[in-house]
């Protein structure tokens, strides 16, 4: 990186940077070996609900919808999701969060809570206070239209 870089390409080369450090840090903290990539689908009906097709959360996450079925066969092999005849359109299909599942998403937020809190004082950060700059920050992103 060059002090000569626009503050907002630095700030989010950081974020890229903490991003791969998180998920490998995350990653290692799973007893049974749950990817990121699955926690977050997840996550991701936990805070916005399910009922969504394979198409649907394809586009969520900017994914293939090749890339987001194989995710979703093996969340569903683990019992963690369950899918569903779409009653609209009987090609498609619907994804439902288990009880599994928002048990499992669940003992990951814990799995790795305590470290996270022990992180943030050795940081000394206080992450309530970068959530809102970092929200804004990201809902400007996710509205550009140049995104896709």
């Amino acid at each position: 990186m060059n002090d000569q870089d626009p503050a907002l390409f630095a700030l989010l080369n950081e974020i890229g940077i903490i991003e791969q450090l998180a998920r490998n840090r995350f990653e290692r903290a799973q007893p049974d070996g749950l990817r990121l990539p699955h926690f977050t689908v997840l996550n991701h009906m936990v805070r916005l609900g399910d009922g969504k097709t394979p198409g649907q959360l394809a586009r969520a996450f900017q994914l293939t919808k090749a890339t987001m079925t194989n995710t979703l066969q093996r969340l569903e092999a683990r019992g963690f999701i369950r899918l569903e005849p779409d009653p609209d359109d009987a090609r498609a299909k619907r994804v439902f969060l288990t009880p599994e599942g928002r048990a499992r998403r669940e003992e990951a937020v814990a799995f790795t809570a305590t470290d996270l809190a022990a992180l943030a004082q050795r940081a000394d950060i206080r992450a309530d206070a970068l959530l809102a700059p970092l929200r804004a920050l990201r809902t400007a992103l996710d509205r550009d239209p140049r995104r896709n």
